[in-house]
């Protein structure tokens, strides 16, 4: 007696369909599970016995054995459960078999024969709508989240006796409905509560409009937080496909809220400067997303940069330029999305006080070399502006906001990005993204202006990379003003962000 029905395993973030074949034969009686399973699928034996006991159904004293296809890809997690219980129904002829070729069942059992929620349903089910399935039963925890794909039917259950009723045909499974979550505006740093920093102010409104890193660097208590916290309430919205992504990314790490469909705001992530190198760009067995993966489409934020460590910080070079994050192990390859924009803060010396007109610093010139010797030159090149923070003084408590709102600087920089998503040579892309070729194509330097350019890299002595990005953020100023062409001025502007860098 054989039957089969189907799954999904993840690997890194993407889902690959599994096909459970289950086959109850004589011999002596035995529970087999084969195909690469990690440990919690072969503990799903147990689950699986004792769920169907629950449900009225003994497995026969014969041998079971469990086959979970393609027998070489590795499979993790607990979601099989559902699959595999359904299937030994199934060759036992308890369940009919030839609904099973049109689903795609996910989800852990508990002993009492309840579903769980798993990580990742929205991969699998946006794989299941791939391979061509008509449909899809999640736990209904899941639900939220699985409603969001369209173009299959997607059913809430919420224990194995349910879904035999369903492929009875004698009970009818509630289809899962997306949730809107409004977001909690009391959380996010208006703009215009930060006093003073004009100069900072005016750099994160280039980098919301751009997605260009940005480092600040100052004294304690000159806002460098306030600002990189007040930075996603400046940027535009998140598209629904950037938020299937974010939220693909958060199902996998298993840090989505249970009943919410989509993550609508853009994502801050700030980790403390003790995080490991995989903690911060991902890592385990199976891979998980790491922080940098976590903040896609949105802000990482590392506060006292050169606290973390220099293995963390070299890690960051390759997925600020490529956008993704690759972890390899010795059995699996898993790749993530990390396509952020990184805000970092940082002190001007070791005490924080260089150049404060208290005179309290005291770090020697050797001192305040070896500081901020700790962020390479490498991984400054990649950092598109670069703002020092003077001092701010103590502010009347009620003195009225000295700057626009974050809302009124969002509208100006959704417009600046529509700006570069409508030009054909940035395809779909913000300038800090773009190509040298399209980069070319766009950028089209009036005369006095091609002249500042070889005139600042002579002098500057600035690498190819950090003169691609100077032309980048040229553009991006270009496009806040809603000039078509970049003159002299944008090219200044961007060219006195380098110059900071390079001090």
């Amino acid at each position: 007696m054989l039957a089969a029905t189907h799954a999904s395993t993840l690997v890194g973030l993407e889902a690959h369909p599994v096909q459970v074949e289950v086959d109850i034969a004589r011999g002596l009686p035995a529970f087999d599970l084969v195909g690469l399973p990690e440990a919690s699928v072969r503990e799903s034996r147990m689950r699986v016995r004792s769920a169907l006991e629950q449900v009225g159904f003994l497995i026969p004293t014969r041998r079971v054995t469990v086959n979970l296809a393609p027998a070489d890809l590795r499979k993790y997690g607990a979601g099989f459960d559902l699959a595999i219980a359904v299937a030994t129904l199934a060759a036992a002829r308890e369940c009919p078999e030839e609904i099973l070729e049109r689903w795609m069942l996910i989800g852990e059992l508990s002993l009492n024969g309840n579903l769980r929620p798993v990580r990742g349903v929205l991969a699998m089910v946006l794989c299941a709508r791939k391979q061509g399935f008509l449909g899809v039963v999640v736990p209904a925890e899941n639900a939220a989240e699985a409603a969001v794909v369209s173009g299959l039917s997607v059913r809430a259950a919420r224990s194995l006796s349910e879904v035999i009723a369903f492929l009875r045909g004698e009970y009818e499974l509630p289809t899962a409905e997306r949730v809107s979550s409004a977001p909690n505006e009391s959380e996010v740093v208006d703009l215009s509560d930060i006093r003073g920093q004009h100069a900072a102010r005016r750099a994160l409104e280039i980098a919301a409009a751009g997605a260009h890193n940005v480092l600040f660097m100052g004294p304690p208590g000159g806002g460098k937080t306030l600002l990189a916290k007040a930075m996603p309430g400046i940027l535009p919205p998140l598209t629904f496909d950037e938020a299937i992504e974010v939220t693909s990314v958060y199902s996998v790490a298993g840090m989505l809220r249970g009943g919410v469909s989509l993550v609508e705001r853009r994502p801050f992530r700030a980790p403390h400067h003790t995080a490991s190198t995989v903690g911060l760009v991902g890592g385990g067995d199976p891979p998980r997303p790491g922080e940098i993966a976590l903040a896609h489409h949105g802000v990482l934020f590392l506060d006292e940069l050169p606290e973390f460590s220099r293995d963390s910080l070299e890690a960051l070079r390759e997925p600020l330029e490529d956008g993704s994050v690759t972890i390899v192990r010795s059995r699996v390859r898993s790749t993530f999305p990390a396509r952020f924009t990184l805000v970092a803060a940082m002190n001007p010396c070791p005490c924080g006080y260089q150049g404060d007109p208290s005179d309290r610093c005291d770090c020697s010139a050797e001192r305040v070399k070896r500081y901020r010797s700790r962020v390479s030159g490498p991984l400054l090149d990649r950092i598109d502006l670069c703002v020092h923070l003077p001092g701010s003084p103590a502010m009347v408590y009620g003195e009225a906001p000295d700057g626009p709102s974050s809302q009124s600087v969002r509208t100006h920089v959704s417009a600046a990005r529509d700006r570069q998503m409508q030009r054909e040579a940035n395809q779909r892309a913000p300038n800090a993204r773009l190509t040298p070729r399209a980069l070319r194509a766009v950028a089209a330097l009036e005369p006095d202006a091609r002249g500042l350019v070889t005139l600042a890299a002579e002098r500057m002595g600035l690498s190819a990379r950090a003169m691609t990005r100077v032309l980048r953020v040229s553009r991006t100023i270009a496009d806040l003003e809603g000039e078509s062409s970049v003159s002299a001025v944008h090219v200044a502007e961007a060219v006195g962000y380098r110059s900071m860098a390079q001090g």
